[in-house]
């Protein structure tokens, strides 16, 4: 018994002149049904399912348009295509406007039919097998590529493949490809970690080396200063760059876009990233300048990221840049303050640099911790993207950009100061009482935990970090593991399972994306 492809209903006062066409459908597979008047067109909707309606336009009695609206009321979601002799635009406006799928002119051809039937009825299965059969060959290449070393640039493609891929397959969630996705992100990610784990230390001594964190200011956002234009600095707290491909999406109608990036110094969490954004300087070396950043035990993002316009206006001085009047800092926390700044924006146009703070994706990581409804709304990391993105199309920050968008006059540059990763497995640290709570990363005395999960920084100089003390060590977890401690070790291991998490070593967290956005006007 064979199976159609789809079921066609065909409405034309002039069907006979079209058997040729209708034959040749069958031929390939589909059923087609046949009307020659809008009235009998619509008892077939009622009565029957159809997948694809083609529609002549010039018809005795009930016209095409009239009969297209009837349809529609009926079935809003049925594809109707258009077929007429007539080309004039206003006829094409009103079709398009009564919420056509398609527009064929007569006389049509085979072929054309042939293209209409698959593109409607069989075009979600052909790009599905076409989407499975390029991934399954980019996974065997990229598997391929993890036997040899990769240097820092070819871990930045490999992500950029794997992120372009996740987006990709989050149309296609038939695919069934979704788990060997995540399978092969954990693969890289464990052979990622052993590359920062050989080559983090000695980056920190050379010049040569990929940009870090201390180096967006000099190496993205000064040379831009050097135009005369009015140049936006937007740091998105905690924005991966699958995060950011589904912002791009948006972003793309209003701006020419280019995409650079640069690697987070580690630990990947505010404190240390983003003062090494806004300073130019390793944590070590801010604290000399800034001892009382360091002087609370706990890495607070509050306290201990006040004075990034102060980091800033001395990173420029030290470059010898005198800009007048100084940067502009704006630190968004709540949308009130952010629907503020939107409706103020080109009032920064007067200032050589802006500087805006966004938080709330940040939020976002933190919050599905905490919120099962959130964990619901967001369950895996499609649904994570998805969120992310209702929130950018509704969020003073496109408003911001859209606005900038139409000023020939503006620069902007959007980056992060870290990304996050959806931590799955736990494991085991040991301390004194006054460690650090953090998740991805710890700092105390007599830190203990299994090497496999975690690099342990014996000696803070070595990684540029600060000391805080004669006897501080550090830890920083690889992959995705996240630190527990042994008292209500099982509470804590069901409650963080499973969140977004940011401090460690892996790909979504250090490898971060750069990016500078030129108005198209």
């Amino acid at each position: 018994m064979n199976i159609s492809k789809g079921n066609i209903l065909w409405v034309d006062d002039e069907i006979d002149l079209l058997r040729s066409h209708i034959f040749f459908l069958k031929e390939k597979g589909y059923a087609v049904e046949t009307a020659t008047n809008g009235e009998d067109a619509i008892d077939l909707v009622r009565s029957k399912r159809f997948d694809l309606v083609f529609l002549d336009e010039m018809m005795a009695g009930m016209g095409g348009l009239q009969t297209l609206s009837l349809i529609k009321d009926v079935r809003p979601e049925l594809p109707v295509v258009m077929v007429t002799k007539n080309e004039t635009e206003g006829l094409m406006e009103d079709a398009i406007g009564t919420k056509i799928s398609d527009y064929l002119t007569k006389p049509v051809n085979p072929s054309q039919i042939l293209l209409t039937c698959k593109k409607f009825l069989e075009g979600k299965k052909i790009t599905e097998q076409y989407v499975s059969r390029d991934y399954i060959k980019e996974l065997q290449d990229i598997s391929i590529s993890l036997q040899s070393p990769l240097d820092a640039d070819e871990w930045i493609q490999l992500y950029e493949k794997i992120s372009d891929w996740s987006i990709e397959l989050d149309a296609h969630p038939e695919s069934g490809l979704q788990q060997t996705l995540a399978d092969q992100v954990r693969e890289c990610n464990v052979e990622c970690s052993k590359f920062i784990e050989r080559n983090y230390r000695n980056w920190l001594e050379q010049k040569e080396r990929p940009a870090l964190s201390l180096d967006v200011v000099d190496r993205f956002v000064i040379p831009e200063l050097q135009e005369n234009k009015s140049v936006f600095l937007f740091v998105i707290d905690c924005m991966r760059l699958d995060q950011w491909l589904m912002f791009e999406e948006v972003l793309r109608e209003y701006f020419t876009i280019s995409k650079d990036f640069y690697y987070s110094i580690l630990p990947t969490a505010t404190p240390y990233s983003r003062n090494a954004i806004f300073s130019g300087a390793f944590p070590d070396e801010i604290e000399v300048r800034f001892p009382e950043i360091w002087e609370k035990w706990e890495d607070d993002d509050n306290s201990h990221n006040k004075h990034e316009p102060e980091f800033l206006n001395n990173l420029l001085q030290r470059r010898r840049i005198n800009l007048k009047p100084e940067s502009k800092y704006v630190k968004i926390l709540d949308p009130d303050y952010g629907r503020g700044i939107e409706q103020n924006i080109l009032s920064f146009m007067n200032n050589k640099l802006t500087s805006i703070v966004v938080n709330f994706v940040d939020m976002l990581a933190h919050g599905r911790s905490d919120s099962q409804l959130l964990k619901e709304i967001a369950p895996n990391e499609s649904a994570y993207r998805s969120l992310t993105k209702s929130w950018f199309m509704h969020s003073s920050l496109l408003g911001m950009l859209r606005t900038l968008s139409r000023q020939k006059n503006a620069t902007i540059i959007i980056t992060t100061d870290h990304g996050s990763i959806r931590s799955l497995r736990n494991t085991k640290v040991v301390a004194d009482r006054d460690a650090s709570t953090n998740l991805r990363y710890k700092f105390g005395r007599n830190l203990k935990c299994d090497e496999r999960h975690a690099i342990f920084v014996k000696n803070p100089k070595d990684f540029r970090l600060p000391r805080r003390g004669l006897t501080i060590n550090y830890l920083i977890a690889k992959e995705d593991f996240y630190f527990v401690y042994p008292t209500d070790f099982h509470k804590y291991v069901t409650q963080y399972r499973d969140s977004f998490q940011h401090g460690g070593i892996s790909m979504e967290e250090m490898i971060l994306p750069a990016i500078k956005l030129l108005p198209k006007l």
